[in-house]
Formats: structure tokens, C-alpha cells, sequence
């Protein structure tokens, strides 16, 4: 099992329809609102980091609101 952390930026106003929408999807295993430099950050597990790639891209991005995300991939040792 691989482990990410997505760091979110979304449009003023939007957050919590974002938090909502993204805390709701299966892989995601822990969400949080922040302040400071980033919005949300959700924490997702998947098979590998191929596949966290792709969810990031499928399923987050494509959120309504979502202006950008920064994925930082958990070492596997």
C-alpha cells in the first residue's frame, strides 16, 4: 500500500464545498482545512504510486474549485 499527502489550492470561497467533495472520495483516508500557503490537505492510499498519480489527476483536479495540487509521495522502505 502506497501513501501521499495532497496539498490543495482552490479558488476563494470554495473551500468547503472542496473539503466536502474531496473528504468523500474512498481513497482518501484523512482530510483537513488548513491556513497559511495551502487550503486542504488530504491524505490517500492506493496500490502504488502509479495509481495515487492517476487519482490525483482523475478525481482531484477534476473537482470543482481546485486551482492546484502538489502531491508529496511517503518514502517505502
Amino acid at each position: 500500500m502506497s501513501v501521499g499527502y495532497v496539498l490543495i489550492n482552490v479558488e476563494p470561497g470554495s473551500e468547503f464545498s472542496v473539503f466536502d467533495t474531496a473528504s468523500n472520495l474512498p481513497f482518501v483516508v484523512d482530510s483537513n482545512l488548513l491556513f497559511g500557503d495551502h487550503d486542504l490537505i488530504l491524505k490517500i492510499e492506493a496500490a502504488n504510486m502509479g495509481e495515487i498519480a492517476r487519482l490525483v489527476v482523475d478525481s482531484i483536479r477534476s473537482i470543482k474549485g481546485v486551482l492546484n495540487t502538489k502531491t508529496l509521495a511517503c518514502a517505502e522502505l
